[in-house]
């Protein structure tokens, strides 16, 4: 809340209208009446009415049934709770909060309406996701004291509100909104009024490129989802979370986007326009990306897109022992995964100071998890036993795979792959765990390109469990499948991609955190409120901004130029302010200061 928001308790809210008892105007109804207000529910129909007030009664007896609320509160909330099917009943409202239909012409002819029938210092608020706040509010005599009120869908659940501000909004009429909210337990967000708001702008460009990636058939997508459940740790997959939605619902919002900011990362990509056309809307239709087991199933079965039993992966070449050049946090813990799964491993460091403190690193692990109850202290001496360190790439000759996991440096990667081409053995698999560079440029230096391939763990390798398995134009396909089934083999969930910048996972989060960037740079909201819409709007486990952090300024900034090169998108280009932050040194948590400051944290 601001200051401004704190300050001001000049008005009182006792009477609360809802205009429309669909799922999310039923969920709006009841946040208020929890919180012991009076509300009048206004529906188009007698049958509409019975309909709302269906909701609120399954709603709240859910609420009943999990022991979250007794049958004495759940009578006294709906007790509190009238209905209408005329616009007058709101007469003596204080707020009146619209949640019918999409429709801007709709929408329109409400606020329209409410003129002659709310008291003069009532304020006025539209649900809208993503239509116009501004134009809506022109159909009001008083488009001051209209505001856009995005509540999340459930309701009574999500904590979200994103509060809309237009550039005719009453300061005092924000503050009043943002206060109100406050009192429902809900975390208000303040944004300015441009299609999708905070939480929908950055969410479905990310989901239109997600389904652009498996339109070009770049990933399956079993692995697209796969992908940044375990890479980011999202709840759900883009492709599955678009089925959740609503593909229809999805193209509407994505359309209305592009056409208010024609940004050409928002255009609907036609793979969402043909399956809208075809019938195939997600859950809601019972076949989306995915298929269900029935229309409004989560149940997902198998069609003809799943991968069959037959297809999954084996060791098409024996790996026994293991090499892994380098000896950064990233090959320490490549050399932990590999040699906790029972491989031998040898590794090779710069220095004997180097090796030891690979072996050092991972004793100390293994010393945490034999505190945690998750190792046994005999299994600590059997993974120690399997490691060999070595100063020498020529103790590479004969491992069966070597896994490079030096500096982000091209120059220096392909100097290592010319000499491991020359020291390993015929069928060893050459691998690079890059996570930006192109694949190809190493295999081509090698006599071998059939035999190199990027297997791009991610950090901290002994507990991230996602790989990306990168093939080229050249890579064997019996080298992709064995290093897939390693992965299984060790724990790990593979994905296979194409030897494309980004691959899956930075593919789709560097421009959503390049986007976050922009908004931020227009003033549009604060890096708090951005960063609170994505936790709670859409349940990620970091916002962008903390996440930014986290990474580096510089590393994002690095990965960004990358997809800007690769895939010259103008959407790609990386925002300025992330170029200037890293200009002064601010590169995030690393250097106390980023987008935050940490240094007093």
């Amino acid at each position: 809340m601001t200051d401004a928001a704190a300050e001001r308790t000049s008005r009182t809210f006792t009477t609360i209208g809802v205009i429309g008892l669909g799922t999310m105007g039923a969920g709006i109804a009841e946040v208020f009446a929890r919180n012991g207000f009076t509300v009048v529910g206004v529906e188009v129909s007698d049958e509409a009415v019975e309909r709302g007030r269906g909701h609120l009664t399954h709603s709240t007896g859910r609420a009943v049934a999990r022991g979250k609320m007794s049958e004495a509160d759940q009578a006294e909330i709906l007790g509190r709770i009238s209905f209408a099917t005329d616009l007058a009943a709101l007469a003596q409202a204080d707020f009146v909060v619209e949640a019918v239909v999409e429709s801007l012409e709709v929408k329109k002819d409400i606020f329209r309406r409410l003129d002659d029938i709310v008291r003069s210092d009532a304020i006025l608020a539209t649900n809208t996701s993503s239509l116009p706040v501004t134009e809506i509010s022109t159909a009001n005599s008083r488009p001051g004291r209209v505001v856009g009120v995005h509540f999340f869908n459930p309701a009574p659940v999500q904590n979200l509100v994103e509060i809309v501000r237009t550039v005719v909004t009453e300061p005092g009429v924000l503050a009043d909104v943002e206060g109100l909210v406050g009192t429902l337990g809900k975390n208000p967000v303040v944004c300015g009024d441009k299609a999708g708001f905070i939480a929908n702008t950055l969410l479905f460009g990310y989901l239109n490129h997600a389904a652009s990636m498996l339109e070009t058939k770049y990933a399956t997508r079993e692995d697209i989802d796969a992908a940044m459940r375990f890479g980011c740790g999202y709840p759900m997959g883009p492709l599955a979370l678009l089925d959740l939605i609503g593909l229809d619902t999805a193209y509407e919002i994505l359309d209305t986007m592009y056409k208010q900011g024609r940004d050409r990362l928002h255009a609907p990509v036609p793979i969402l326009k043909q399956m809208v056309t075809a019938g195939l809307l997600g859950r809601k239709s019972g076949r989306g990306f995915y298929t269900y087991d029935g229309v409004d199933s989560s149940a997902v079965v198998a069609d003809a897109h799943t991968p069959s039993a037959d297809s999954v992966p084996q060791l098409r070449r024996p790996v026994r022992t293991v090499g892994v050049v380098g000896t950064g946090t990233m090959a320490a813990g490549i050399v932990e995964v590999f040699a906790k799964s029972g491989l031998d491993v040898v590794y090779v460091g710069r220095s004997a100071d180097k090796v030891e403190g690979v072996r050092a690193t991972i004793e100390k692990s293994l010393d945490k998890a034999i505190q945690r109850g998750k190792l046994e202290e005999a299994t600590k001496a059997e993974v120690l036993g399997r490691l060999s360190g070595t100063t020498s790439l020529d103790d590479l000759g004969q491992v069966d795979l070597v896994v490079e996991a030096i500096a982000e440096d091209l120059r220096i990667k392909t100097t290592l792959f010319e000499n491991l081409d020359e020291i390993c053995k015929p069928g060893a698999i050459l691998a690079t765990t890059t996570s930006s560079l192109p694949v190809i440029a190493l295999a081509k230096v090698t006599t071998r390109p059939q035999d190199v391939i990027g297997v791009h763990f991610f950090n901290p390798a002994p507990i991230m469990k996602l790989v990306e398995v990168v093939s080229t134009v050249a890579t064997a396909e019996d080298v992709a499948e064995t290093v897939r089934a390693l992965c299984d083999q060790v724990g790990k969930v593979a994905v296979s991609c194409g030897d494309r910048a980004g691959f899956i996972v930075n593919a789709l989060l560097f421009p959503y955190l390049n986007d976050a960037v922009k908004m931020l740079e227009a003033h549009y909201a604060t890096a708090d409120d951005i960063d609170t819409a994505m936790k709670q709007g859409c349940a990620l486990p970091m916002g962008p901004f903390e996440l930014l952090d986290v990474v580096g300024n510089d590393v994002s900034l690095a990965i960004q130029r990358e997809l800007y090169l690769e895939f010259r998108e103008p959407g790609f280009a990386p925002a300025p302010l992330l170029e200037h932050l890293v200009t002064a040194g601010y590169l995030g948590r690393k250097t106390q200061r980023g987008f935050r400051d940490h240094s007093q944290r």
